[in-house]
């Protein structure tokens, strides 16, 4: 029997790693190498964005205005930018970026910041710096006059500052003590009106098809897209709403300030500016529009003969105490029963957003949550809307039902602009107030869904396909709609117009052809609205809270208001303090042909957003065209940015 040999492993040759499924030891030493150097970039970027993390917190921290107690002084309400309901959310960190906005004042902290200066002894005056102002609903700027008029009152003086006032600026400015305008400025008055866009003309010659379906003769939001010029029935109604909130400018001015001669300037101000040899500020002075003439500096000393001042620093300096560190320091009350505050500002669309606009989620959320918690006693609802979607409207609605339902009082609070979407959400009110300049109704809806087979068969691009159905692929933005889809969205607007004037019919006791009669799409002034049913009473959010707590049996002195709105997160709290890091800026608005620049600037902003709204609308509107040429100058954030991407792609 042959023993077999054991194999020697010392005389064998060596394994070969040539075999493709065994890479060398040398390819793994050379991966693992790469792959610790490359986690070693990660952990690097990981930690230096971490330090810029945490280093711009600290920063944004410290940069905080403090809570430290307020020395005596001015109060300086200097307004850069416009007075709105409800805040846009600006994007954390935005300010850092190089990003910059015009700033929203909230309301409802102006009026508590002048009110609560009227009656502290350590605001020694008031200053109204409107050289940047940014306008406001004509409803808004009689809330803050009245604030101001209150001050003025009261004794203690009040001193407005600009190179130029525009209308709504000089609206605030009459209640001034003292007006004070830069000799090289100077006011002209301009009213109310002007130039709509109209688009037709573009879209044809781009090939776009813009399909319409809308109910309402008045219904004129869709105009631009369809016309090349405004229709009769909307230049009488534009007429109507104009005439009736310019005769309230012109009344509240005159009351404020009775020896202006506000009169003679807008009928003839090429007279009066001729007369003083084209000097504007001159012009203003003799007619009583102003009481001095003077730059920064001298107003500051004036100031300062209220104030006092620092010796050490540069002339016209003087005590100042700057608006958000008195707004922190006063901050809304919390004692008593709570009612709750809804506010639906800005555009009602679908699905979420953040605050400026009315997201029918979003708010949804915010109702439910807040009665949810059963401490609400009343709930208000605060509107300041132009309207938007159908859909998120009847969403809000159905949400402000449920109030109802737990037999919570429910009271309405128009601000400056509730129409058509606006007054959709308005109709659970048990009460509806107003103010005379409030802009409201706009019954009507609309649809706009835009084509774009012309475009396409311009640079020979054509479509074409099977069809199972009538409507297979309706509606085609590639080559066209059908007169039967046609036919059937216009008769689904019809239907959602009859839903919208029953609404409306219950909520006001009114028969549905007397509110079609008021409807078609025509807006009122609240004036008007009051007298045609639409509005019950004028009053402040104030004055529907009191309101509120009375239907709750409870006493107005012995309640406060919940606001049930998402607070900012902390980044955005931190960008909110950045964005308003510029308080010491006197940066001047300019004279009154920079402001004309300014104007038309934000007009070509609007424009430019209406064009997106156009290709991006996908639902049935309730919104109102009127209403923006009455409220502030300032285009919105997302319009602003807009125009500035489009003019960096064209290379301005």
């Amino acid at each position: 029997m042959t023993d077999t040999a054991a194999p020697s492993y010392a005389s064998s040759p060596a394994p070969s790693y040539t075999d493709p499924a065994r890479p060398p030891r040398r390819k793994w030493r050379l991966v693992r190498g790469v792959w610790k150097f490359l986690v070693a970039i990660k952990d690097a970027l990981v930690l230096i964005a971490m330090l810029l993390f945490f280093g711009l917190i600290f920063a944004a921290l410290n940069a905080r205005q403090s809570t430290t107690a307020i020395k005596d002084g001015a109060l300086v309400l200097d307004l850069n930018g416009s007075i709105v309901e409800q805040p846009e959310e600006q994007a954390a960190f935005a300010a850092l970026s190089g990003q910059t906005r015009t700033r929203q004042f909230r309301l409802r902290d102006v009026v508590r910041a002048i009110d609560t200066a009227r009656t502290d002894a350590r605001v020694k005056v008031v200053v109204l710096d409107l050289d940047s102002f940014g306008g406001a609903y004509p409803a808004a700027l009689g809330e803050v006059g009245d604030a101001l008029a209150r001050v003025r009152a009261s004794g203690k003086p009040v001193l407005a500052y600009a190179t130029a006032y525009t209308d709504g600026g000089y609206r605030l400015a009459a209640n001034a003590s003292e007006i004070w305008v830069n000799p090289l400025g100077g006011t002209i008055f301009m009213g109310p009106g002007g130039n709509q866009l109209y688009y037709k003309g573009l879209i044809d010659k781009l090939g776009v098809n813009a399909h319409v379906y809308r109910v309402g003769r008045y219904k004129s939001f869709v105009e631009p897209y369809t016309r090349a010029d405004q229709s009769d029935d909307a230049r009488a109604a534009s007429t109507a709403l104009y005439g009736t909130l310019f005769a309230q400018w012109r009344e509240a001015v005159a009351k404020a300030r009775p020896k202006a001669q506000i009169a003679q300037f807008m009928s003839a101000p090429d007279t009066l500016i001729l007369a003083a040899n084209g000097n504007i500020a001159e012009a203003n002075l003799r007619a009583g529009i102003v009481d001095k003439l003077g730059d920064r500096t001298s107003f500051g000393r004036r100031v300062a003969e209220y104030a006092d001042s620092d010796a050490a620093k540069p002339a016209g300096n003087y005590n100042a105490i700057k608006y958000d560190a008195w707004v922190k320091a006063n901050p809304l009350p919390t004692a008593g029963d709570a009612i709750g505050v809804l506010t639906i500002a800005g555009e009602i669309v679908d699905g979420e957003s953040g605050p400026g606009k009315a997201a029918g989620k979003t708010i949804e959320k915010a109702v439910l949550d807040g009665l949810a918690k059963k401490t609400l006693k009343a709930l208000v609802v605060r509107v300041d809307s132009p309207g938007g979607s159908v859909m998120a409207s009847e969403q809000i609605r159905l949400a402000i039902l449920e109030a109802k339902r737990q037999k919570l009082p429910v009271v309405v609070s128009m601000g400056g602009l509730a129409a058509s979407g606006g007054y959709w959400v308005s109709t659970p009110a048990d009460v509806i107030f107003a103010e005379p300049g409030t802009i409201t109704g706009s019954i009507g809806i609309f649809g706009v869904v835009p084509t774009f087979e012309n475009a396409l068969a311009k640079i020979g691009v054509t479509s074409d396909g099977v069809k199972t159905t009538p409507l297979s692929g309706q509606p085609d933005i590639t080559g066209g709609t059908t007169p039967m889809f046609d036919a059937i969205a216009q008769a689904g607007i019809e239907n959602g117009y009859r839903q919208f004037v029953s609404r409306v019919a219950a909520s006001r006791k009114m028969t549905p052809a007397r509110v079609d009669e008021i409807g078609q799409g025509r807006v009122w002034d609240g004036g008007t609205a009051r007298q045609i049913g639409l509005v019950d009473r004028f009053g402040t959010l104030q004055d529907a809270i009191n309101e509120a707590a009375k239907r709750a049996n409870l006493n107005p002195s012995k309640v406060h208001a919940e606001y049930l709105e998402k607070k900012p997160g902390f980044l955005a709290a931190i960008a909110q303090d950045f964005g308003g890091a510029g308080d010491d800026d006197d940066a001047g608005g300019g004279d009154a042909f920079a402001h004309v620049a300014a104007d038309r600037r934000q007009m070509l902003a609007r424009a430019v957003g209406d064009m997106k709204r156009l290709a991006t609308s996908g639902s049935i509107q309730a919104r109102c065209l009127e209403c923006g040429g009455m409220g502030p100058t300032t285009a919105g954030l997302g319009d602003a940015k807009l125009l500035d991407l489009l003019l960096a792609r064209i290379g301005f």
